[in-house]
């Protein structure tokens, strides 16, 4: 039932992760409600250490940005990919050094880049005009802003177009063919220093001969960069690796990466003559099957479907109403029991589209019953909302035979947060 997942699997009918029984945790905190094993999260950490020991690694932090999470990558040596001021600010608060950390983005504000600065960490230039805008701000406050450049390397990953993000087409990164001229350009600039260069082509990625076309396109427009007698420090790859979300379809390890492009990137490098760190940005693949997200059934309902109507709807887990995603689904209080009915999982947001699964061969389901929707913890917490007036849930760590509260529910007065009647509406 749970294929690679070793740290989940059935006692007694009951879904445990480690050794903590996720029908307990449902009644403790309530539902719904984020688990995340730590175990788990530490082997996939270690997968990509061993796959690329001489790689840095920065964790795409919009994939989750849990604090706790981020102290446990802290502890194993990552970095950070960051798109935000506050992505910035909470990986800093995690303890992950400046130095092992990115502030990407294609719009960025001038405050993110005076906070950037002010942080002392690199930045990933999206375009000719950014760099025009950032060279001003570091004069004006007397800093020197190192910079990757995000390249546009026209890679057709095999994937949902909504998270292909290396297309020609796409809002990111700088055309392939510009990136040398405007490396040689910021050079010259006051206040910038260019050091490498950065791509991402998208998310989800399961065929992994896009990393080693992306690779061959990086080192190619490196090679121009070179010949402008400019120097190439830094060469970031970017993250996008998949997951196995369904049975049957298997996901590449960190291992089959590392075989896809490690041998371009060392025999290209030789041949150029430069030894750049190399640098990848998993998200995915660190956190994703790190964690279940519980939900409570509230009404059993037939009608032209059987629909099984529970407390978590995409207010809760966005991406099977964004992207059609699919999440296995077992139910966490008949884990072992046989399926027999075929449901539909549909949420309490007042949407039509409020769909979490399709058709899925379940046990009988009754009220009461607790569902766990597998492998959410990527782009799940994340992008919870407050949609319909619904306070966001509680995520809990579990270690072992322990849980232990990482953020706890939000109760109706989060929903007020920041919110003020102006005095002259109060009479």
């Amino acid at each position: 039932m749970f294929g690679t997942k070793a740290h989940l699997r059935s006692i007694n009918d009951h879904l445990f992760i480690e050794d903590v029984d996720s029908a307990g945790l449902a009644r403790e905190y309530g539902t719904p409600l984020y688990v995340t094993s730590e175990t788990r999260l530490r082997e996939n950490i270690q997968a990509y250490h061993r796959a690329f020991p001489e790689a840095d690694k920065y964790f795409a932090v919009k994939a989750n940005g849990s604090l706790t999470i981020l102290r446990i990558l802290a502890q194993e040596g990552m970095g950070a990919d960051v798109f935000s001021g506050g992505e910035l600010y909470i990986a800093r608060l995690a303890g992950i050094p400046k130095e092992k950390i990115l502030y990407n983005g294609n719009s960025k504000s001038e405050a993110d880049h005076r906070m950037a600065l002010d942080a002392g960490v690199r930045m990933s230039v999206d375009s000719r005009e950014e760099l025009d805008f950032l060279a001003k701000t570091a004069q004006a406050g007397g800093k020197e802003a190192k910079i990757l450049f995000r390249v546009n390397p026209d890679v057709s990953p095999k994937t949902h177009p909504k998270i292909a993000t290396g297309l020609k087409t796409s809002k990111f990164g700088i055309p392939a063919e510009q990136v040398a001229d405007t490396y040689k350009k910021a050079a010259e600039l006051e206040g910038i220093l260019p050091v490498g260069l950065h791509c991402h082509i998208g998310s989800q990625i399961l065929d992994i001969s896009s990393f080693a076309e992306a690779i061959g396109k990086m080192m190619d427009i490196a090679k121009a960069v070179l010949e402008k007698g400019e120097e190439i420090k830094t060469m970031d790859l970017g993250g996008g690796l998949g997951i196995q979300y369904h049975p049957d379809n298997p996901a590449p390890a960190p291992a089959d990466l590392a075989k896809s492009v490690l041998p371009i990137f060392n025999e290209r490098c030789q041949d150029l003559g430069i030894k750049p760190k190399l640098i990848l940005e998993p998200g995915r693949s660190i956190v994703a099957d790190t964690t279940i997200m519980l939900t409570g059934v509230n009404v059993v309902k037939r009608a032209h479907a059987n629909f099984a109507a529970v407390d978590a709807g995409f207010n809760v887990l966005a991406r099977p109403m964004l992207y059609d995603s699919y999440h296995h689904v077992v139910v966490a209080t008949k884990a072992g029991q046989e399926a027999k009915e075929t449901y539909t999982v549909v949420g309490p947001i007042c949407e039509t589209g409020d769909i979490l699964a399709r058709d899925r061969k379940l046990p009988m389901l009754e009220r009461g019953d607790v569902l766990a929707f597998l492998d959410a913890g990527a782009y799940g917490f994340s992008m919870a909302s407050q949609y319909n007036g619904q306070p966001r849930p509680a995520e809990v760590l579990v270690s072992g035979c322990d849980a232990e509260l990482m953020r706890k529910a939000e109760d109706y007065s989060a929903l007020l947060s920041g919110q003020r009647i102006p005095p002259r509406l109060m009479w």
